[in-house]
């Protein structure tokens, strides 16, 4: 716990760093602080918070800098809104007829734009629903599932049989699946094969196992559910602008997608906007990074999230504000009918 004078000077420290990007010394706290308080009194003061983990001295400079554990004690407790922040910044984004995506990747270029940052979105689960299912035998053991959804989009995977089974057969179960399975879940259809897998012939109720898995994995591709905006802004960042190490890591982190998603998942779970600051948990995989993100809805029920992705020095309670609003849009641009 913290009595009231340290909190004082950590969160005028965080304020200094993140307005500035320079370690702040007791001299710039002494006048920054309005506190009536000495420089040798803040000195006894910053090395209480350095022995707490809240402040840490970069090599050989005399000032302080926030740790992880420095950023989320000022975020939890320290940080007051400023609801005047974005008057007038946030466009409202439109829906365009029937293109949902066309909102998820202005709602991802809005995010990067007010933000100077990166923007992120993942475009809510598609129903893993089909229509229309066939086989084609491409050889031995090999067959070809083509899986069609309501909205007439194509999913194609080839999966291996543990026998070789002839067209006839593939057709059996093409037509048994349609008749009995169309217009349902994938998950409902999974379900209903467990109970019934007695009544059907054992290759085809493995070939129809097999399609259920194959299609939903076709229909659940985490590589194209994430819109990336703004990745080049990170190169103006002064916190990454020289080490290229970091920038090189910062942008696999962005081509690697399924990563991505893991993370904007664990933030999908929570209600509001939720921040993750790098070098606290295994989160966010790098210390340099943090995440402000939040879940938006589509007629009540939560379908994606999106966030901002920057430098742990950032303007946490703008970045909040951003986000906040860009989710609250995205939720009344997908709800329209």
């Amino acid at each position: 716990m913290l009595d009231e004078r340290s909190k004082s000077l950590l969160k005028t420290l965080v304020e200094r760093y993140i307005a500035d990007g320079q370690p702040v010394g007791s001299r710039t706290l002494s006048k920054s602080s309005g506190l009536e308080l000495s420089p040798a009194t803040i000195r006894n003061v910053m090395a209480d918070l350095e022995d707490l983990g809240l402040i840490v001295s970069p090599h050989t400079s005399a000032g302080r800098i926030p740790t992880a554990r420095g950023y989320r004690l000022f975020v939890d407790t320290m940080l007051t809104a400023q609801p005047h922040i974005l008057t007038g910044d946030a466009t409202p984004i439109e829906l365009q007829p029937d293109q949902p995506q066309r909102v998820i990747t202005s709602a991802a270029h809005l995010l990067s734009n007010l933000s100077s940052f990166v923007g992120v979105v993942t475009a809510p689960r598609k129903p893993s629903v089909f229509h229309h299912i066939e086989f084609l035998r491409l050889g031995e053991r090999r067959v070809l599932v083509i899986m069609v959804s309501p909205d007439g989009d194509v999913q194609n995977r080839v999966i291996f049989t543990a026998q070789d089974i002839g067209q006839a057969e593939l057709a059996e179960a093409s037509n048994r699946l349609n008749a009995q399975y169309a217009g349902l879940t994938l998950e409902a259809v999974r379900g209903r094969l467990k109970s019934e897998v007695d009544q059907l012939r054992g290759e085809i109720a493995v070939l129809m196992s097999a399609a259920v898995q194959a299609g939903t994995e076709a229909m659940t591709d985490e590589q194209d559910r994430v819109v990336v905006s703004g990745e080049r802004n990170l190169l103006t960042v002064q916190d990454f602008s020289h080490d290229m190490g970091s920038l090189r890591r910062l942008f696999d982190l962005f081509e690697q997608k399924t990563q991505l998603m893991r993370l904007l998942d664990v933030s999908s779970r929570a209600e509001g906007v939720r921040i993750y600051i790098g070098g606290e948990s295994q989160v966010v995989p790098y210390e340099e990074l943090s995440v402000v993100s939040a879940p938006y809805e589509v007629d009540g029920q939560i379908v994606g999230t999106l966030g901002v992705i920057g430098p742990t020095r950032m303007a946490y309670d703008k970045m909040i504000q951003i986000v906040d609003i860009t989710s609250r849009m995205v939720s009344q641009a997908l709800s329209q009918k």
